[in-house]
């Protein structure tokens, strides 16, 4: 049997998994929808990027969870990366969903373009990185039920999560993976992304969807992480 650890990206907690779980339940195997330290019912708890690693690290141990598929969206693939290779053995698979992936040495506001709004939005919320609006969302593939349900259940992203650098021990390219493109968010993944799938032979898939399938495309979502299992 399977455990999925699930880990949705910034603003959200592991309620974003609510209608993955049931086919993957339905399937036979564990679900473990996790809640970062400082987000959704966690929110007031002081956190920093190697928290969440160890948010993740602990749910696996102290479960004792074995043919682990750690998944991480978005920005949880910087923690969710680094946790895969701190389980060890346990790890079965490593799935990024439409996710960032952690460069050694690098902070999330590092990543990328936008970036430097990323850290004046944080300076200017007190230290949080604060929620999209609803406008955020459109072409995404979501109803605007979806839309709202994501906006009512975001919280304030804490900060120190996305300027802390991430601590690799090894290369990436050492974990079996798959990463999930969706095609309505950027057509192409990034391109640490682009250089691991072509030299690590990691499994590349796409979805024709916006960048929170959990909420856009849950069935086929589901259908993707079950097939992971295969690889």
């Amino acid at each position: 049997m399977t455990e999925f650890v699930l880990v949705a990206g910034a603003w959200l907690g592991g309620w974003a998994w609510d209608d993955v779980l049931p086919d993957l339940r339905a399937a036979g195997h564990g679900v473990h929808p996790l809640t970062l330290s400082g987000l959704a019912e966690r929110r007031g708890e002081p956190a920093g990027q190697q928290t969440h690693v160890q948010d993740i690290v602990d749910l696996v141990e102290e479960r004792d969870l074995r043919e682990v598929v750690l998944v991480g969206h978005s920005y949880s693939g910087i923690p969710v990366g680094q946790a895969a290779e701190r389980i060890g053995d346990r790890l079965a698979h490593l799935v990024l969903v439409d996710a960032n992936i952690p460069v050694d040495g690098q902070a999330f506001v590092g990543a990328g373009p936008w970036g430097g709004a990323v850290a004046e939005a944080i300076g200017a919320n007190d230290g949080f990185w604060p929620p999209l609006t609803a406008a955020d969302y459109a072409g995404q593939g979501l109803t605007d039920a979806q839309i709202a349900r994501i906006v009512t259940g975001s919280t304030p992203h804490p900060g120190g999560t996305l300027t802390e650098p991430a601590a690799l021990a090894g290369p990436l390219a050492a974990l079996p993976a798959t990463y999930l493109t969706c095609l309505l968010d950027s057509p192409e993944p990034p391109p640490p992304v682009a250089t691991l799938l072509r030299d690590a032979g990691w499994h590349h898939t796409t979805l024709d969807t916006g960048h929170w399938p959990m909420f856009s495309q849950p069935t086929a979502l589901a259908d993707i992480l079950l097939t992971a299992t295969t690889h």
